[in-house]
């Protein structure tokens, strides 16, 4: 019997982004759990402070280029089951996130 992999997505957002975002990859098929539960709309979020510096070719949704820039933001997991749909919802994240360019990251995880 096959089982399905299983992803973690790990993103950062501004708390003005924080729904849109999380409905943009919900709608795509994360934050899904498997089992008799029938759980969605799952995730994990807690808040930081992210840092970032435009470069010189940078069109930055905020700051400006060339100057550090550091700003509250969102940190956000969930779970994605299958490659396709973990490959739909960074799509998602990517259409709906206000950044030039998102931080996100992918995690393969392991089911023991």
């Amino acid at each position: 019997m096959s089982t399905l992999q299983k992803f973690k997505i790990i993103f950062h957002a501004p708390p003005s982004a924080l729904e849109t975002t999380k409905k943009a990859i919900f709608a795509a098929g994360a934050g899904r759990y498997p089992g008799p539960g029938n759980y969605t709309e799952c995730c994990w979020v807690t808040s930081g402070t992210g840092q970032f510096r435009p470069g010189d070719a940078a069109n930055p949704a905020i700051g400006a280029v060339g100057e550090l820039e550091k700003i509250e933001e969102l940190r956000v997991e969930t779970l994605c089951v299958g490659v396709e749909t973990t490959k739909k919802a960074v799509e998602a994240l990517k259409k709906a996130h206000p950044y030039e360019e998102p931080s996100y990251g992918v995690i393969r995880l392991e089911d023991f």
